[in-house]
């Protein structure tokens, strides 16, 4: 007995809703259904369907191991599609998806350099600091900041940005160096509402954690605006890690409560499970997690 072929047939039967339906959609006789499903039974050792003359319905056994078929059979096809889609030159139409400043400062360079390296293909970027609904908005692919909760997309990890409180050498001069969370009570802070929870800062991990109420002294929807006030020494500013790296690297802001930080957000690429990629898809994704990984190591040991 063919084992794949059994399993696909067995999918197939179940997903037609019959076994008539599922030998049309074969391609093949009902007689060579009805003697592929009781072949695979008996060498199972388990009844998969009950069967009359109208309808058909899975048995306990039959539920668990259709399940598997079908991720089985998913993931082989996935599998061969790429391996078909890396031998086919990328062309056509690429649209990604990408925070605004993450997207201007690591995704766009990288895009820009994969056009370059592939002319046929034509990319489109969108910027914005909201989650995109990847399928409904057209998009082949995202970059995503922190832990994800829908589970239609297939993530691959690229790095992972910290959480990190900081503030101007002027600023420090003048009101001191916070020496934990609890300090920032008496601080002027500046308040980024694109990491959530504006109203308060949280540090340390599960167990640990301590949560601090922030009266900011400007609250501000876009980053820019926030990290140059603290450039300017207006207050204390809480940021990604990448946001800040240069004005920390150069020396323009000082990164405090360091101890206190809580675990970093992961950084992924994410794209639909049920969608199969397109050779430009595939290209892209093994062209730009590297060089993400690359740079998001240097911005953390940074």
């Amino acid at each position: 007995m063919d084992k794949l072929r059994a399993m696909t047939a067995f999918v197939r039967i179940v997903e037609a809703g019959s076994l008539t339906a599922a030998a049309e959609r074969l391609g093949t006789s009902l007689t060579s259904v009805v003697r592929g499903l009781a072949a695979l039974e008996t060498a199972l050792g388990v009844r998969l369907l009950n069967r009359t003359t109208r309808r058909i319905a899975l048995t306990d056994e039959g539920r668990e191991y259709f399940e598997r078929c079908r991720r089985l059979l998913a993931e082989l096809e996935e599998a061969e599609a790429s391996l078909t889609a890396r031998q086919t030159e990328p062309a056509g139409r690429l649209a990604l998806t990408a925070p605004v400043m993450f997207g201007r400062l690591h995704v766009a360079p990288i895009l820009a350099d994969f056009l370059a390296a592939h002319p046929k293909v034509h990319g489109e970027l969108l910027l914005v600091d909201r989650i995109v609904d990847v399928l409904d908005e057209g998009m082949d692919l995202a970059l995503r900041i922190g832990h994800l909760g829908d589970s239609s997309l297939v993530t691959l990890p690229v790095g992972s940005t910290g959480r990190i409180v900081c503030a101007s050498p002027a600023y420090l001069a003048r009101h001191g160096t916070p020496r934990e969370p609890a300090d920032l009570a008496a601080h002027r802070c500046i308040r980024f509402t694109g990491l959530g929870q504006a109203g308060e800062w949280r540090f340390g991990g599960a167990g640990s954690e301590t949560r601090v109420a922030i009266d900011g002294v400007l609250t501000t929807n876009q980053v820019d605006a926030a990290i140059d006030a603290c450039v300017r020494g207006l207050g204390c500013g809480r940021f990604l890690a990448y946001q800040v790296e240069a004005l920390l690297a150069d020396g323009r802001l000082r990164r405090i409560l360091a101890p206190f930080e809580p675990p970093p957000f992961p950084v992924q690429l994410a794209w639909p499970h049920a969608r199969l990629l397109s050779s430009r898809t595939r290209a892209f994704i093994d062209w730009a997690a590297p060089r993400l990984r690359e740079r998001l190591g240097a911005a953390e040991s940074g």
